[in-house]
């Protein structure tokens, strides 16, 4: 079957000229973005209820822009003027970028990785003697606390924001010949919203291991899957399947 329409269980991207808008150009395909699932911050009450004081840290571990958000919020929320002379480490260059919405980039100290957690341990072990924070969401990749875990640092987590699924009610009678997820938390957000799903002919793709597994274990057939070595991006590997499929055009 041709593909005509897809997807995307994310917000659209904000660069102009995207891969997504590429692909609608070359192929002459629809394509549609939605969240399936959203931030909500925490408050600070609850924050508290976690006992952390946010004056009793050195240093601050960004894993992403959501991070660094509802770090600064909860510091405004709380009334805490964070010092000039903390201590920022950021898991990648764009995270680090986006720090800057807060902080006189120049004027602080901000170290940053290459692109996956673990690269930030040589860094932050430079600086063991430092009294970490980690805000995160409710959700955490398992290798972030194991990698603080094995630098025998003082850290501590504060879930600053949770991870909710997103109402999809709208699309109930919606169809797309392509569901593309970039998350396990997508695929649960499609079951949850729509718990009686019957995939029949809607093509299925998926981004990463732990991505494939969820929807593997939820009973859906995958069709397209990235990164490969051929496609290393969802653009690529979308564009590969729809130029084999649409060919009797």
């Amino acid at each position: 079957m041709k593909v005509k329409t897809i997807l995307v269980s994310q917000p659209e991207p904000k660069v102009e000229n995207s891969p997504y808008s590429q692909l609608v150009e070359k192929q002459k395909v629809k394509i549609d973005f939605r969240p399936f699932i959203h931030v909500e911050g925490v408050n600070a009450k609850d924050v508290r209820q976690q006992k952390i004081d946010l004056s009793q840290f050195t240093a601050i571990i960004f894993t992403s822009r959501n991070a660094v958000d509802h770090f600064f919020r909860i510091a405004e929320e709380m009334r805490h003027k964070v010092p000039d002379s903390m201590k920022y480490f950021c898991q990648s260059e764009a995270v680090a970028y986006y720090l800057q919405k807060y902080v006189v980039y120049r004027k602080r100290k901000i170290y940053v990785g290459k692109r996956n957690f673990p690269d930030l341990a040589p860094l932050i072990k430079k600086y063991k003697d430092e009294k970490f924070l980690l805000p995160s969401s409710d959700v955490l990749k398992p290798v972030v606390p194991e990698t603080l875990d094995e630098l025998k640092i003082n850290w501590k987590r504060a879930i600053l924001y949770k991870t909710v699924v997103s109402d999809l009610s709208d699309l109930k009678d919606v169809y797309y010949d392509i569901l593309a997820f970039y998350s396990p938390s997508g695929i649960e957000s499609l079951f949850k919203n729509f718990p009686d799903f019957k995939q029949n002919q809607t093509r299925i793709a998926v981004f990463g291991n732990t991505t494939q597994k969820a929807a593997e274990e939820h009973g859906l057939r995958i069709d397209i899957m990235a990164p490969t070595p051929d496609t290393p991006s969802m653009t690529m590997a979308l564009e590969k399947y729809i130029v084999e499929v649409n060919k009797g055009k």
